[in-house]
């Protein structure tokens, strides 16, 4: 069997981060002796997560469009023409067999590159409205994986390989039942819980919906665990005066356990958000953050919402509308008992594994 060196480009969020490390680890299990390179963008929280999954990573000087503040996006020509040059020193020092993208900017300057070099490249598109640099990658990749169908408004049927969204190991197979994972976070084990997530950065209205509307969420009986994010956290902790039936925090580093201990999720809609609870089968209620690229978190919640897996609660609406909804919830045992059921027929699990083995056998197909 020939030498696997694969390069793994993209990043920005935990929504393209943790995808491409389940992958990388799939890859090492099925051929522990490939070569894995990470290729990210500096300053990004890639060039963080990365290394300590335990693989090498290199920083590109690239930067995204801002669509905010437009005059910021004088220096991107520079920044991309800079990252070209980057990345034909790195193809040049790791010699990759296949190079793998799972979106963000800094995938495309690798990914082209690697087409140009007549390099296999392979694609996964964890939303349901595909990113710009993969819609323009798409049509000279090797493959493109997709999280569920009707992805061919994006890429070339041909191409396309539904595989669902590659999650972590750790959140397909919790360690904790929900009584040990509440007590982890210092709650009582047998009192019902709601798990409020905003992404790593933090969701400003849930988080104001959750400190606005909290007498009404802690009257109903039920305990409470808040991500905040780093903005919100010091007033969220303020909010809550240390509440016993409120464990809150910028950021959760065990996401299994805080699942585990769930019987309702509020979350944001991001692709992984929305494939962890399939897995996980816990009822949500989402909030799809309404500046993504293409309202592409509505898109993912409403394949939910149209299987009657979940809720979703609009981000204008939310300080008004988002309690309420998590409190009938609540008190609907039955709605919750069908949508677990709605999930667990959504769920993938061995979209990582899956992947691995298309890139490594068309590796080794050509060598």
């Amino acid at each position: 069997m020939s030498k696997a060196r694969i390069i793994i480009a993209g990043g920005g969020t935990g929504g393209h981060i943790f995808p491409a490390v389940a992958v990388a680890k799939a890859i090492k299990t099925l051929q522990p002796d490939a070569d894995i390179l990470f290729v990210g963008a500096k300053g990004k929280m890639e060039m963080e997560k990365v290394p300590q999954a335990g693989f090498n990573i290199e920083g590109l000087d690239i930067a995204g469009f801002n669509r905010t503040h437009l005059w910021k996006n004088w220096s991107l020509p520079f920044k991309l023409i800079q990252s070209f040059w980057q990345v034909r020193s790195i193809f040049k020092r790791f010699q990759p067999t296949a190079a793998f993208g799972v979106g963000g900017y800094s995938s495309f300057p690798v990914l082209k590159l690697a087409q140009q070099k007549g390099i296999p490249t392979f694609l996964h598109e964890s939303n349901a409205f595909a990113g710009k640099a993969n819609q323009m990658l798409g049509k000279n990749a090797s493959k493109v994986f997709v999280a569920g169908a009707g992805m061919e408004k994006f890429f070339p049927a041909s191409k396309l390989m539904i595989t669902g969204n590659p999650v972590r190991k750790e959140i397909a197979a919790p360690q904790k039942d929900a009584a040990a994972a509440r007590q982890q976070f210092g709650l009582q084990p047998n009192v019902p819980v709601v798990l409020i997530i905003g992404g790593s950065l933090g969701a400003r209205s849930i988080n104001q919906a959750i400190e606005h509307n909290l007498p009404a969420l802690l009257q109903s009986g039920w305990q409470v665990i808040w991500q905040t994010g780093k903005l919100f956290e010091a007033e969220a902790k303020a909010a809550v005066a240390n509440n016993p039936q409120v464990w809150t925090s910028a950021f959760i580093e065990d996401m299994s356990a805080a699942y585990a201990a769930a019987d309702i999720v509020v979350s944001r809609a991001g692709a992984m958000s929305v494939a962890e609870l399939c897995i996980v089968a816990k009822p949500a209620v989402f909030v799809p953050f309404p500046f993504a690229a293409e309202d592409h978190q509505t898109a993912n919640a409403m394949q939910l919402v149209n299987a009657g897996a979940a809720a979703v609660v609009a981000d204008a609406d939310a300080k008004q509308t988002l309690v309420p909804t998590v409190l009938e919830l609540m008190h609907n045992e039955h709605t919750r008992n069908n949508m677990q059921q709605q999930l667990k027929q959504l769920a993938r699990l061995d979209a990582d594994t899956i992947i691995a083995k298309e890139i490594l056998n068309t590796i080794h197909a050509i060598a």
